[in-house]
């Protein structure tokens, strides 16, 4: 919401500075977002005089102007055709901004002619979209006066945020009634008396609703006016319109945008020669058309409000009038509407056809319901004081809703919920000074809500309004005491484990993707499937008409996006919910990802590798290590769902029962079906079935670190093919658990120096004391319990 200081002052007698009116529009809960002042912005612009306008010596369309600044004697190319010698124009010196075409002057050549300075136009200037010439001043203007403060440009313009419970404060008049309650100046009187009517209006109105609750209008007032000229609107009407960003068309729109930025009151103008019968507030017909004055056609639906004469819809009920119906350079006679609409009603129609406006703003909030008469009075005599003409009666349709409302509030609460102790003096007060009415009744506070605050429904709402009144900065800080219990954290373990996937798989080099819970069901049953009761009866697309069964289909279809845009190396995952049924346990949470292409961009050094199952399996791992899982313990076992490659995929399993995650390559079938180019691996990790820590500890544990020298050690075992090599590393873990701090194999070998069906694995073997350095004893003694383990457990022997 905009306006400008002396707008503002046309409501609020007060005498305070600019900063001192800031501060307290933001304490009263209309927060300063900017304050523009265009005086500083046009400081450089000054009234010039020219002392000599003649052709330009290689240009028919531009003359050499020397111009007396006030300062000094410029010369200056211009090429407008008003330009000449004796005319007084605005000039701006090099090195200014000239906001109207977003440049900055400098010294310049023009054909071959020095240039300094510039004399602007309207547009160049920035306040409207006059370029015909450039501007002239008359005649006894001051040489090197202010253009900024001639024009009335000088008025700073105030924009605040606006909350939902403020739709007060979408006029200028109801902004200056709240700092006038805060104290803040003294609020001035609005005339809205009675303007007699001089004949009948030969255009009735009428609503005409047939079951329907609530009345998308509830409440139409009109009036004739006959015998008016509408031409362009006084300049003081243009000045406030352009500040506050609105273009200025008429005087009978101009008046309209101005009482609905001035009073929160959203009006229509009629031309009234255009209406056939009488005006009524009905619902469409489906397929009914109506040209807006946007100039664009809407087709609209059953339930959409409009305002109609006897023939057709005129407009759009509290959105936008028509264009059949609107005024012009030629209307005489004209129909004033301020009727009342349905906010629900208002909202619907409005996201439908995807127009926003002022009105649809205003009503779409709540507008004033008491104040429909009293607007049809201030705009009649404004389009009386500016257009001319003669009133007739105001006829009235409607009653609008029964909008009174009592609210009562009991003195402790504002101690209660907002910590403050307010003399119930104040108290009343206050809400006096906001139009509440206070009574009080013992303990009790009986208010009558004002018919600008409909959304104060109860005592909380009144605390509010005292406390913003009475100052948030009047607010005591006050400690917490010091045996207050910390609360319990708010979020369990499984919950933090969606934050620790997210972390993890991030620092592994993957970007999140955060994709539709729905997908295509063709995809959908390259994934398992899904029942019906999972498919949408009423989906947002027709190709999201499934809940995921999987992370990855969506994942890959991302993939797919990407290649086409020729980002083929590619990490993302998601964390997010699965879908298998209806029931509360068919939904699981799940952190998925995929990795395609090299892994490792193109180097002179040589190429990386692709992405393949290994990647995946690493990356399902550390996953299940960073959330607590028994990543040492897991089995990896074959089985792996149908939408893996048989032989290029695994599964992480604790006992044969409870599958941890899913990993390997997609298969090229699914991949295929998708029309998306591969190779790409994936994994699955089934975070509700990785079992939660023992303890109820979840802090870290210390850090443990040896001063003594670790050993390392090699060993090579001859086993059987079909032998994992995850059971000959489960093996030697096992062997000495405190000892061996880590495993890694280094090298297998099959071939003409080893026996057929068999294999040679070596591994390295990390030995570390915590409180002495090993002897030589002590490091044979692991060794054997090593050779020991591995011969047990897969029937191997040491290779020598």
């Amino acid at each position: 919401m905009k306006f400008t200081i002396s707008w503002l002052k046309e409501h609020l007698d007060y005498d305070a500075p600019l900063e001192a009116l800031s501060d307290r529009l933001t304490s009263i809960g209309l927060e300063v977002e900017g304050i523009t002042d265009r005086a500083k912005e046009l400081a450089a612009f000054r009234v010039a005089h020219v002392v000599e306008a003649v052709q330009h010596p290689d240009a028919d369309r531009l003359r050499v102007c020397k111009v007396d600044t006030g300062s000094e004697v410029v010369q200056v190319v211009c090429g407008a055709p008003n330009a000449r010698t004796g005319m007084k124009g605005v000039f701006a010196p090099s090195g200014s901004y000239v906001p109207g075409t977003d440049l900055w002057l400098k010294p310049s050549k023009i054909r071959g002619v020095e240039s300094n300075g510039m004399l602007v136009s309207e547009r160049e200037m920035g306040i409207s979209d006059e370029h015909d010439g450039i501007i002239e001043m008359p005649e006894d203007t001051e040489i090197g006066a202010s253009f900024a403060a001639l024009a009335g440009l000088d008025d700073p313009v105030i924009e605040i945020a606006i909350t939902p419970n403020h739709q007060d404060a979408l006029g200028v008049y109801g902004i200056a009634r709240d700092l006038a309650a805060s104290g803040f100046g003294t609020l001035k009187p609005l005339d809205t008396s009675p303007i007699a009517g001089k004949f009948k209006s030969p255009i009735g109105v009428k609503l005409n609703f047939e079951k329907v609750s609530p009345l998308p209008c509830s409440k139409f007032v009109g009036r004739y006016v006959r015998g008016v000229k509408n031409g362009p609107s006084p300049k003081w009407l243009q000045d406030k319109l352009r500040a506050i960003g609105l273009r200025p068309i008429s005087a009978l729109v101009d008046i309209t945008n101005f009482v609905t930025y001035d009073l929160a009151r959203p009006l229509h103008v009629f031309d009234a020669d255009k209406v056939s019968g009488d005006i009524q507030a009905r619902l469409a017909t489906a397929g009914e058309k109506l040209l807006a004055l946007d100039g664009e056609e809407y087709d609209l639906e059953s339930d959409a409000c409009v305002i109609a004469d006897d023939k057709a819809a005129l407009g759009l009920g509290g959105i936008m009038g028509g264009e059949t119906s609107g005024c012009s350079e030629t209307t005489r006679n004209v129909f004033i509407e301020a009727a009342l609409f349905d906010p629900i009603s208002i909202a619907t129609t409005g996201r439908k056809l995807g127009i926003e406006s002022d009105a649809r703003y205003r009503f779409e909030r709540g507008v004033d319901p008491a104040f429909v008469e009293p607007a049809m009075e201030v705009a009649t005599r404004l389009v009386l004081e500016l257009c001319g003409g003669e009133p007739s009666d105001v006829v009235v349709a409607g009653e609008g809703p029964k909008w009174q409302k009592s609210v009562s509030l009991r003195k402790s609460r504002v101690k209660e919920l907002g910590g403050v102790n307010v003399p119930v003096a104040d108290m009343i007060t206050i809400l006096d000074r906001l139009g509440f009415a206070p009574k009080e009744t013992g303990d009790v506070i009986e208010t009558e809500v004002p018919s600008w605050r409909m959304d104060v429904d109860g005592e909380a709402d009144l605390v509010e309004e005292i406390l913003r009144i009475h100052g948030y900065d009047n607010i005591d800080p006050v400690p917490l005491p010091t045996e207050t219990v910390v609360a319990k954290p708010a979020v369990n373990a499984r919950q933090r484990r969606v934050r620790i996937a997210k972390r993890a798989l991030a620092a592994r080099g993957m970007m999140e993707a955060v994709t539709w819970s729905f997908l295509p069901r063709a995809h959908a049953d390259l994934f398992g499937g899904v029942p019906d009761e999972i498919v949408l009866v009423n989906p947002i697309s027709a190709d999201l008409d499934a809940m995921r069964p999987s992370l990855l289909p969506n994942l890959i279809a991302a993939a797919g996006r990407n290649h086409a845009r020729g980002f083929s190396d590619l990490s993302l995952f998601e964390v997010g919910s699965e879908y298998h049924s209806d029931q509360p346990d068919g939904q699981i949470m799940v952190a998925g990802g995929i990795r395609t292409g090299q892994t490792s961009s193109r180097h002179w050094a040589g190429n990386g590798r692709k992405f393949d199952a290994y990647d995946v399996k690493a990356d399902a791992l550390a996953m299940l290590e960073a959330v607590g899982g028994p990543a040492e313990s897991v089995q990896v076992v074959t089985g792996a769902p149908d939408w893996y490659h048989p032989g290029r995929s695994g599964v992480m399993q604790l006992g044969p029962k409870n599958r941890l995650a899913a990993f390997g390559e997609i298969h090229p079938r699914v991949l295929e079906a998708m029309k998306v180019k591969g190779p790409i691996v994936g994994f699955e990790i089934y975070l509700d079935n990785v079992p939660l820590p023992k303890s109820r500890d979840t802090a870290r544990p210390p850090l443990t670190i040896s001063d003594y020298q670790a050993v390392e050690r090699d060993f090579a075992f001859e086993v059987d093919v079909d032998i994992p090599a995850e059971a000959i590393i489960r093996a030697v873990r096992g062997s000495d658990k405190k000892m061996i701090t880590d495993v890694s194999i280094f090298d297998v070998y099959q071939g003409d120096r080893i026996a057929a069906g068999k294999k040679s694995v070596a591994l390295s073997i990390r030995l570390q004391p915590m409180d002495r350095t090993l002897t030589e004893d002590e490091i044979e003694a692991v060794a054997t319990k090593v050779i020991g383990s591995v011969e047990k457990a897969t029937g191997g022997s040491l290779r020598h």
